[in-house]
């Protein structure tokens, strides 16, 4: 279940934020009583801190959280990382924040109670949040649905989370929306000139297929594709097993374009929307693609195989191109690409790229204003020989380990002749747990893409 704020309740116990600036002027205001009590518990306003003021029966009277210092801005959702720490309980903010910076309060008293207990059987804190006056309720509602929605499918192991499940979690999705969904599978991927797709995924008992989902019937035209493979052992450049620890994340673009979508849906935004999924499992067997091999792709390019383990940007490549044929306003995809993009930027940072110059000018100033962090990277032409193989059109895997997530991003490029695109080539994990956003699946991104859409389509 996605967190919702409860109903507002007079029983409800104010969460008061302080910041540190502001901690001698709120004691101040305080009747003496309760400023010696938050003084003599050592109450600071520090990120994380949070003190209990009593009754006299004991029971909590109010409680407040420290958000930092008004200049701080390491840490994102500053408050919840004092909310994670509170007692059960029902809570109503109280606070003097305003604008996006209420707005990422609001988001991260919600996702700091997110928790990804499918497997686990202890029960967790009865803790709810009423909503605080001034933020668009359903908003961030949606906001902490899609991210939900895109940390449990990240988070769900391959053997529970395969093509079929994946294919599942969209079919839901569309079935809450009124969208409409269809799928490609098998052969019959080879019957609708989705060869890669098919190529990619024969060799696992799971079938690949391509998920293709529609919502909307006017306004601009916005495909999402996403990469959804399930798991990627590498095929027969196998991966060593440090390597594939992680790798029931590599459906994590599907599963953050899958929660962008309920964000898009759930507001009824007015567009036409459009998610396209290849999800396939990159397995190992006598019917596996081998290094060598050249395929030819629905676009019409040839494609020479150097590494079986950049299967990604080949799955994507069909999808691309079948986005591209319907020349929609904007093509975005999704996925987790490279670990040189982790080289480059780390985890916790969404890298793009894109060939619209409004995309560009709206991502950045969209992204601070939800908390949600990107970074520009460059389609470098002059790179684009570093893809051109001598026998093939191009190259799935260049030699040399140079620039790999920009030639993987100038690859893409190759598939939308037209249309205007931007590719984020994304981690989909926390390795450290972090306040409203735990170890584990996390969307990037997402938010920063929706509050964007304004400008970028002109809606």
């Amino acid at each position: 279940m996605s967190p919702t704020f409860a109903t507002p309740s007079a029983n409800a116990i104010p969460l008061i934020s302080v910041k540190i600036d502001d901690l001698d002027a709120t004691l101040a205001n305080l009747p003496n009583a309760a400023a010696s009590w938050l003084r003599n518990r050592g109450f600071n306003a520090s990120i994380g801190t949070i003190e209990a003021l009593p009754n006299a029966d004991g029971t909590i009277k109010a409680v407040y959280v420290g958000i930092g210092s008004k200049g701080q801005s390491r840490v994102r959702f500053a408050i919840a990382a004092g909310a994670a720490k509170l007692p059960s309980g029902t809570y109503a903010l109280d606070t003097m924040l305003t604008g996006s910076a209420l707005d990422e309060a609001a988001l991260g008293l919600l996702l700091s109670l997110y928790k990804f207990d499918r497997y686990k059987s202890a029960p967790n804190k009865d803790i709810a949040f009423v909503a605080p006056a001034g933020v668009d309720v359903a908003r961030i509602e949606a906001l902490a649905a899609g991210e939900c929605l895109t940390r449990d499918l990240i988070n769900t192991p391959a053997s529970d989370m395969g093509p079929d499940e994946l294919q599942h979690a969209a079919t839901m999705l569309a079935d809450q929306h009124g969208a409409s969904c269809t799928v490609i599978q098998g052969d019959e991927l080879l019957n609708q000139n989705h060869p890669l797709i098919q190529t990619v995924g024969r060799a696992s008992p799971r079938a690949p297929r391509l998920i293709d989902m529609s919502w909307g019937t006017t306004g601009p035209k916005l495909t999402l594709v996403g990469k959804g493979v399930c798991f990627d052992t590498g095929g027969l450049n196998l991966k060593p097993g440090a390597s594939m620890g992680l790798m029931k994340k590599d459906m994590g673009g599907a599963a953050t374009v899958l929660g962008l979508a309920h964000m898009i849906m759930a507001q009824k935004t007015p567009l036409q929307l459009r998610v396209l999924i290849p999800a396939v499992e990159n397995s190992v067997d006598g019917s596996a693609f081998r290094p060598g091999d050249v395929l030819i792709s629905r676009k019409g390019l040839s494609v020479e195989i150097n590494n079986t383990d950049a299967e990604g940007r080949l799955v994507l490549a069909d999808a691309l191109a079948l986005a591209d044929e319907d020349k929609p306003d904007h093509i975005i995809s999704m996925a987790t690409l490279t670990g040189a993009a982790r080289v480059a930027v780390g985890p916790d940072l969404a890298p793009f790229y894109t060939t619209d110059d409004a995309m560009a000018r709206a991502l950045p100033q969209a992204a601070a204003e939800t908390a949600d962090p990107v970074w520009q990277m460059p389609f470098h032409d002059p790179y684009e020989v570093m893809i051109e193989p001598q026998i093939a059109d191009l190259d799935n895997a260049p030699a040399g380990g140079f620039a790999g997530s920009i030639t993987a991003a100038l690859f893409l490029r190759r598939f939308v002749t037209d249309t205007p695109y931007t590719h984020f080539d994304i981690y989909g994990w926390n390795p450290v747990a972090a306040p409203a956003r735990p170890k584990g699946g996390a969307g990037m991104g997402a938010r920063a893409v929706l509050a964007a859409l304004p400008e970028v389509l002109g809606l």
